[in-house]
């Protein structure tokens, strides 16, 4: 499901702690908190350290706040204390594999005390080299994936999926006009009914292809041509989303890339076009990481 790419901080959340409306400030006279800086790393496991300066008051928290869609109300919430480390003064923070968090986008923020007003974290060093052969290992259902990361405007968050089953894109070629694709399913097996499914966004039109499995009903990879993508009156303007159906009787699982550390690669994975009768067929990942192809 789309959301939003890291809307930027509302005026209120800016302005929270902030001088009176129309008021000019300096650093000389600007007194106003500054924004925390929070270190994070993550395990294999998930697991991901928050470090963050020594604090001035006896109970901070870390607040996790779960992005809403515009225009709904703030519903999901995560709260961590913050441990003092002897040696040095600094909190802590951990954020354990379980319970998963809901997918979406989730905002950091720093409680001095519980209950008081939050405050934006910066991010500081981000450890995220576990992450990045993350396709290389096991995922058990359901597949939880949290990505700590900064955004448009400067601050620390963290991408997380959650999904039962997935398939994670691994390559994708273009070359003599037609598409491939290979893949890693997590959380199911291919049947010898498998399919994979181009949905018309928008629309209940679909495309059905085989997949190739490989021996061990995981991987797979399939390929696409200008015929599988040209819907009734023509290609232009269109999208067409990609799923994976392991058995003719299973809901169908939708094809991503997920499994490393980079939280937002549509426009970081760019790939070139299939040009055929007049029309251009170019893959390309969402803002959620899934993979679609475009017709124009």
């Amino acid at each position: 499901m789309s959301t939003p790419e890291d809307e930027m901080t509302s005026t209120h959340e800016r302005t929270a702690a902030g001088t009176p409306e129309g008021t000019a400030t300096s650093p000389r006279n600007d007194t106003r908190p500054t924004h925390p800086r929070a270190h994070c790393a993550i395990d294999t496991d998930g697991r991901i350290t928050f470090r963050l300066p020594p604090a001035t008051t006896p109970h901070p928290q870390l607040l996790l706040r779960l992005r809403p869609r515009k225009g709904r109300p703030e519903t999901t919430l995560h709260v961590l204390d913050l441990t003092t480390d002897r040696t040095d003064g600094h909190r802590h923070a951990v954020l354990e594999p379980h319970p998963v968090l809901d997918e979406g986008r989730w905002d950091v923020y720093l409680l001095p005390e519980p209950g008081a007003e939050r405050r934006r974290v910066r991010p500081g060093l981000r450890d995220l080299r576990t992450l990045v052969d993350g396709h290389l290992r096991e995922h058990p259902s359901p597949v939880a994936v949290r990505i700590p990361y900064a955004t448009k405007d400067g601050f620390l968050a963290l991408r997380v999926w959650r999904r039962t089953a997935h398939a994670e894109a691994h390559t994708i070629g273009v070359a003599d006009r037609v598409l491939t694709v290979t893949a890693r399913l997590y959380g199911a097996e291919l049947d010898e009914d498998a399919t994979v499914r181009l949905r018309l966004r928008g629309t209940d039109t679909v495309r059905t292809l085989r997949p190739r499995a490989d021996d061990d009903g995981r991987g797979f990879s399939f390929t696409a041509g200008p015929g599988d993508l040209t819907a009734d009156g023509g290609g232009a303007g269109r999208i067409w989303d990609v799923f994976v159906r392991p058995t003719a009787e299973a809901p169908p699982i939708r094809v991503a890339r997920l499994l490393d550390d980079v939280a937002d690669r549509k426009h970081v994975h760019v790939y070139p076009a299939i040009e055929a009768d007049g029309s251009t067929f170019r893959p390309y990942y969402t803002v959620d990481n899934d993979l679609a192809i475009e017709a124009t």
